[in-house]
């Protein structure tokens, strides 16, 4: 009787994590339109989501934002932004249709702030751990996870005409993860005469999408 009881509450238990894992799984994040509204219960608030965006990310120059930008101009370069919603917590930035994995890193000659002069152009590219957010689970060894990196340089150097949605101001570089891996200099940052020396001529934007593939040849 007491081995029946201890089974029972065994398989109570169980039901009740798998129940709690199930309710407290990843988020499925749907793409919104801008158009919903703030409430307090029932009663609209008189501002959308829309407005929202607008007070938080309308300056495209700043670092943070200038950054998630890049992503989505590489995604509408490869075709890939569609529907679909940044994952904020993925190992890489990016997935094409057949599933290459890409890291998107940013930089910029010009700056939000006052500057004496224009920013000297470095990227970081340090190994990471991955972490899955379907999972919790973080890996233990360290790598770059991506098998491409896109290096998008906002190369506008003009600040009064300065405009991230402009892609003609942009330049990009693709370099195979395995190309890094195998510097002899730092593995945590590349300068962008380090990266002309392993890429030579940056691409446009409308070269972009090949320059990625033929990174992988």
């Amino acid at each position: 009787m007491r081995w029946s009881r201890r089974r029972a509450h065994r398989g109570s238990a169980w039901r009740w994590t798998e129940y709690m894992k199930e309710e407290l799984a990843k988020l499925r994040v749907l793409r919104k339109q801008g158009t919903e509204r703030f409430r307090n219960k029932e009663v609209d608030l008189g501002f959308n989501l829309l407005s929202f965006w607008q007070w938080s990310a309308s300056d495209l120059v700043s670092n943070a934002t200038r950054g998630i930008l890049a992503e989505y101009i590489v995604a509408q370069a490869l075709d890939i932004a569609g529907n679909r919603v940044r994952d904020e917590w993925a190992a890489f930035d990016l997935v094409t249709e057949d599933g290459i994995k890409i890291e998107v890193k940013s930089a910029a000659y010009v700056q939000i702030w006052h500057q004496e002069r224009l920013s000297t152009i470095s990227f970081r590219t340090p190994q990471t751990l991955a972490w899955d957010a379907d999972t919790n689970i973080q890996s233990k060894e360290p790598r770059r996870q991506a098998d491409v990196y896109v290096f998008a340089l906002l190369a506008h150097k003009d600040k009064s005409t300065i405009n991230p949605m402009d892609v003609s101001q942009w330049e990009f570089f693709t370099v195979r993860t395995g190309v890094l891996d195998s510097r002899k200099r730092s593995q945590h940052s590349i300068t962008l005469p380090g990266l002309r020396k392993i890429c030579g001529k940056s691409v446009t934007y409308s070269d972009l999408r090949n320059a990625v593939y033929n990174a992988l040849s």
